[in-house]
């Protein structure tokens, strides 16, 4: 699963366990639904037919990606809640302003999301940031090795982390499992062309795993260059220069400032806050 589901499946069993009744609808034969049960958590099929159906006995339904945000958009009689995590521009087509009309709240998932959302004409009322969170493990992580998170997407500069990494003389790791690895991990490299945020990042800090991150998109919004991590320019020279920065102190702050601001229980509180400004205002 990538950090958009992990969002999802963390906030279903928030609201679940605070007594909401949460029903996750998602397709039968994707990673999240099989989450969804093995975490014995409410879910079923998701189509447009049982959208139309469900909402007229919710409060509000929330649409977590692009196209559960068009299907909801025409079938949900509910007040509708859109969660927007990617960092590019809105589209202008017709169809596209008419979807975004439609929605009663955003959640973006930084400052910078949120700027985007506005530019592509979301009223700047019917947003909420609302930042991702962690699981914050009883010990900080204690190992020596240097990750940086797997990707076939160009966009996440998995070759670029690799050749700084020779450049700087040190041995790098790429982790198709973050949170099997950063146990035994003193530094993460997360680049990105891209960022709306990064929940690799937040997870990371969560370990006290110094993080040298891409200086673009919400990444910012994390990492405090030279306090709680490191930001650096999409170059193999800066990269390296800032794998050579790297320092355990970093970590130390950054797992304290995710307990400070980005645990679970903060992402859900907002969400739920955000929910009820729906109802409110529908």
């Amino acid at each position: 699963m990538r950090g958009g589901q992990w969002q999802v499946l963390r906030l279903h069993q928030g609201l679940t366990e605070a007594g909401l009744d949460s029903l996750l609808l998602a397709r039968s034969d994707s990673p999240l639904a099989a989450a969804a049960r093995a975490a014995s958590l409410p879910c079923e099929d998701i189509s447009p037919l049982r959208i139309a159906r469900i909402s007229r006995d919710c409060h509000v339904v929330h649409a977590h990606d692009a196209r559960s945000h068009a299907v909801a958009a025409i079938c949900s009689v509910a007040p509708l809640v859109v969660s927007r995590r990617v960092a590019f521009p809105i589209n202008q087509g017709t169809l596209s302003r008419w979807k975004y009309r439609r929605a009663t709240r955003y959640l973006a998932v930084s400052r910078f999301v949120a700027a985007e959302l506005e530019r592509g004409g979301v009223p700047a009322e019917r947003i909420d940031v609302v930042y991702d969170g962690v699981p914050v493990p009883p010990l900080p992580a204690s190992g020596d090795r240097i990750l940086t998170p797997y990707s076939v997407d160009p966009g996440k500069c998995m070759e670029l982390a690799r050749e700084a990494a020779t450049v700087a003389g040190v041995p790098l790791e790429v982790s198709h499992n973050l949170e099997q690895d950063l146990p035994s991990a003193r530094t993460l490299i997360y680049l990105s062309r891209s960022e709306g945020l990064g929940s690799g990042i937040l997870l990371a800090m969560a370990h006290g795993v110094t993080v040298i991150g891409s200086d673009t998109g919400g990444i910012p919004e994390l990492l405090e260059d030279g306090a709680t991590g490191l930001l650096t320019a999409n170059t193999i020279v800066d990269i390296a220069a800032a794998i050579a920065k790297a320092d355990r102190r970093f970590g130390a702050a950054a797992r304290l400032k995710v307990m400070d601001r980005f645990t679970v229980a903060h992402m859900v509180a907002a969400t739920r806050q955000s929910y009820r400004r729906a109802i409110q205002h529908a």
